[in-house]
Protein backbone atom coordinates (compact mmCIF):
# COMPACT_ATOMS: atom_id res chain seq x y z
CA UNK A 1 0.00 0.00 0.00
CA UNK A 2 1.36 3.38 -0.90
CA UNK A 3 0.81 6.21 1.59
CA UNK A 4 1.44 9.30 -0.27
CA UNK A 5 1.86 12.59 2.45
CA UNK A 6 0.15 15.85 1.96
CA UNK A 7 3.48 16.65 0.87
CA UNK A 8 6.92 14.99 0.09
CA UNK A 9 8.45 13.95 3.09
CA UNK A 10 12.88 13.45 3.19
CA UNK A 11 13.91 10.31 4.17
CA UNK A 12 14.86 12.14 7.83
CA UNK A 13 11.55 13.03 7.74
CA UNK A 14 10.17 9.64 7.08
CA UNK A 15 12.50 8.38 10.05
CA UNK A 16 11.21 10.50 12.78
CA UNK A 17 7.75 9.20 12.01
CA UNK A 18 6.45 6.30 14.24
CA UNK A 19 6.85 2.55 13.05
CA UNK A 20 4.02 0.93 11.60
CA UNK A 21 2.28 -2.57 12.03
CA UNK A 22 3.34 -4.05 9.68
CA UNK A 23 6.54 -2.11 8.91
CA UNK A 24 6.24 1.27 6.10
CA UNK A 25 8.98 1.34 3.90
CA UNK A 26 10.27 4.78 2.06
CA UNK A 27 11.22 4.16 -1.43
CA UNK A 28 11.88 7.07 -3.94
CA UNK A 29 10.03 9.47 -1.82
CA UNK A 30 7.57 7.59 -0.99
CA UNK A 31 6.14 5.59 2.14
CA UNK A 32 5.46 1.92 0.97
CA UNK A 33 3.66 -0.36 4.15
CA UNK A 34 4.43 -4.17 3.51
CA UNK A 35 1.49 -6.48 3.35
CA UNK A 36 0.85 -8.26 6.32
CA UNK A 37 2.44 -11.50 6.66
CA UNK A 38 0.28 -14.70 6.15
CA UNK A 39 0.75 -18.22 6.87
CA UNK A 40 3.60 -19.15 4.45
CA UNK A 41 5.46 -16.58 4.70
CA UNK A 42 6.12 -16.20 8.95
CA UNK A 43 6.79 -20.14 8.72
CA UNK A 44 9.44 -19.53 6.14
CA UNK A 45 11.03 -16.67 7.66
CA UNK A 46 10.27 -17.77 11.48
CA UNK A 47 12.78 -21.08 10.39
CA UNK A 48 15.15 -19.36 8.54
CA UNK A 49 16.78 -17.03 10.75
CA UNK A 50 17.08 -19.37 13.53
CA UNK A 51 18.48 -22.25 10.54
CA UNK A 52 21.12 -19.37 9.81
CA UNK A 53 21.87 -18.71 13.15
CA UNK A 54 22.64 -21.91 14.52
CA UNK A 55 25.19 -22.20 11.93
CA UNK A 56 26.54 -19.29 11.82
CA UNK A 57 26.30 -17.04 14.83
CA UNK A 58 28.13 -19.31 17.41
CA UNK A 59 31.25 -18.93 15.38
CA UNK A 60 30.44 -15.14 14.99
CA UNK A 61 30.35 -15.34 11.18
CA UNK A 62 27.37 -13.63 10.69
CA UNK A 63 23.66 -12.97 12.23
CA UNK A 64 20.81 -13.33 10.71
CA UNK A 65 17.74 -10.52 11.65
CA UNK A 66 14.06 -10.73 11.05
CA UNK A 67 12.02 -7.66 9.81
CA UNK A 68 15.53 -5.32 10.00
CA UNK A 69 15.18 -1.33 9.41
CA UNK A 70 17.91 -1.03 6.98
CA UNK A 71 18.62 3.00 5.78
CA UNK A 72 21.00 3.43 3.04
CA UNK A 73 21.38 4.77 -0.30
CA UNK A 74 18.06 7.23 0.01
CA UNK A 75 15.69 4.72 1.18
CA UNK A 76 14.54 2.81 4.04
CA UNK A 77 13.39 -1.19 3.66
CA UNK A 78 12.86 -3.85 6.17
CA UNK A 79 14.18 -7.08 4.08
CA UNK A 80 12.04 -10.24 5.82
CA UNK A 81 15.59 -11.34 6.56
CA UNK A 82 18.98 -9.46 6.65
CA UNK A 83 22.52 -11.30 7.20
CA UNK A 84 25.01 -8.75 8.71
CA UNK A 85 29.17 -10.69 8.55
CA UNK A 86 29.88 -10.01 12.28
CA UNK A 87 32.28 -7.75 11.76
CA UNK A 88 29.51 -5.28 9.94
CA UNK A 89 27.26 -5.57 12.72
CA UNK A 90 26.83 -1.70 14.40
CA UNK A 91 27.47 -1.56 17.37
CA UNK A 92 27.23 0.97 20.28
CA UNK A 93 29.51 2.09 22.10
CA UNK A 94 29.04 -0.51 24.97
CA UNK A 95 29.53 -3.08 22.60
CA UNK A 96 25.77 -4.28 21.97
CA UNK A 97 23.58 -4.02 19.00
CA UNK A 98 22.79 -1.25 18.02
CA UNK A 99 19.20 -0.13 17.20
CA UNK A 100 20.13 1.56 14.12
CA UNK A 101 21.67 -0.26 10.86
CA UNK A 102 22.54 2.25 8.13
CA UNK A 103 23.77 0.15 5.85
CA UNK A 104 22.98 -2.73 3.28
CA UNK A 105 23.14 -6.20 4.47
CA UNK A 106 25.70 -8.48 3.50
CA UNK A 107 22.46 -10.99 2.27
CA UNK A 108 19.06 -9.66 1.86
CA UNK A 109 16.23 -12.55 1.71
CA UNK A 110 12.54 -11.63 0.80
CA UNK A 111 9.94 -13.50 0.77
CA UNK A 112 6.76 -12.53 -1.78
CA UNK A 113 3.70 -12.57 0.04
CA UNK A 114 0.23 -13.68 -1.97
CA UNK A 115 -0.68 -9.95 -2.23
CA UNK A 116 3.04 -8.44 -2.80
CA UNK A 117 4.51 -6.62 -5.97
CA UNK A 118 7.08 -9.19 -7.23
CA UNK A 119 8.25 -6.02 -8.92
CA UNK A 120 8.64 -3.52 -6.01
CA UNK A 121 10.27 -6.78 -3.68
CA UNK A 122 12.88 -7.27 -7.16
CA UNK A 123 13.68 -3.63 -6.64
CA UNK A 124 14.73 -3.38 -3.06
CA UNK A 125 16.95 -6.47 -3.52
CA UNK A 126 18.88 -4.68 -6.57
CA UNK A 127 18.97 -1.56 -4.53
CA UNK A 128 20.95 -3.62 -1.58
CA UNK A 129 23.27 -5.34 -4.30
CA UNK A 130 23.77 -1.99 -5.49
CA UNK A 131 24.97 -0.71 -2.56
CA UNK A 132 27.12 -3.92 -1.48
CA UNK A 133 24.78 -6.53 -0.61
CA UNK A 134 26.59 -10.14 -1.66
CA UNK A 135 23.82 -11.79 -2.37
CA UNK A 136 19.99 -11.83 -2.41
CA UNK A 137 17.21 -14.23 -1.84
CA UNK A 138 13.26 -13.88 -3.35
CA UNK A 139 11.50 -17.08 -1.84
CA UNK A 140 8.09 -17.28 -3.62
CA UNK A 141 6.14 -19.86 -1.48
CA UNK A 142 3.39 -20.49 -4.11
CA UNK A 143 5.57 -21.21 -6.71
CA UNK A 144 7.80 -23.06 -4.21
CA UNK A 145 11.24 -21.66 -6.23
CA UNK A 146 13.69 -18.89 -5.34
CA UNK A 147 15.18 -16.54 -7.06
CA UNK A 148 18.88 -15.73 -6.36
CA UNK A 149 20.49 -12.10 -7.17
CA UNK A 150 24.35 -12.14 -7.05
CA UNK A 151 26.03 -9.79 -6.59
CA UNK A 152 27.28 -8.65 -10.53
CA UNK A 153 23.41 -8.74 -10.74
CA UNK A 154 23.27 -12.29 -12.64
CA UNK A 155 19.43 -14.27 -11.58
CA UNK A 156 19.77 -18.04 -10.70
CA UNK A 157 16.05 -19.59 -10.43
CA UNK A 158 16.38 -22.78 -7.87
CA UNK A 159 13.27 -25.04 -8.17
CA UNK A 160 14.37 -28.55 -7.79
CA UNK A 161 13.83 -30.35 -4.45
CA UNK A 162 17.23 -31.37 -4.46
CA UNK A 163 19.18 -27.99 -6.01
CA UNK A 164 21.51 -26.89 -3.03
CA UNK A 165 20.56 -22.67 -2.68
CA UNK A 166 23.47 -20.97 -3.14
CA UNK A 167 24.89 -18.96 0.27
CA UNK A 168 27.37 -15.98 -0.01
CA UNK A 169 31.04 -16.95 0.34
CA UNK A 170 30.91 -15.56 4.58
CA UNK A 171 28.30 -18.04 4.89
CA UNK A 172 28.85 -21.35 3.16
CA UNK A 173 28.56 -23.64 5.79
CA UNK A 174 25.32 -23.16 5.79
CA UNK A 175 23.55 -25.30 3.74
CA UNK A 176 19.89 -25.47 2.28
CA UNK A 177 18.01 -27.57 -0.31
CA UNK A 178 14.73 -25.80 -2.14
CA UNK A 179 13.34 -29.06 -1.05
CA UNK A 180 14.26 -28.21 2.56
CA UNK A 181 13.52 -24.90 2.51
CA UNK A 182 9.39 -25.67 1.50
CA UNK A 183 9.28 -28.99 3.59
CA UNK A 184 8.81 -26.58 6.36
CA UNK A 185 5.93 -25.54 5.55
CA UNK A 186 4.55 -29.41 5.79
CA UNK A 187 4.83 -29.37 9.75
Amino acid sequence: MVQTPTKPLTLDEFLQLPETKPASEFIDGYIIQKPMPQGKHSTLQGDLVPAINNVLKPQRLARAYPELRCTFGGRSIVPDVTVFTWPRIPRDPDGKVSNTFALAPDWTIEILSPDQSHTKVVRNVLHCLAHGTQMGWLIDPAEELVFVYFSDRTIAVFENPGDSLPVPSFAELFRLTVGELFSWLET
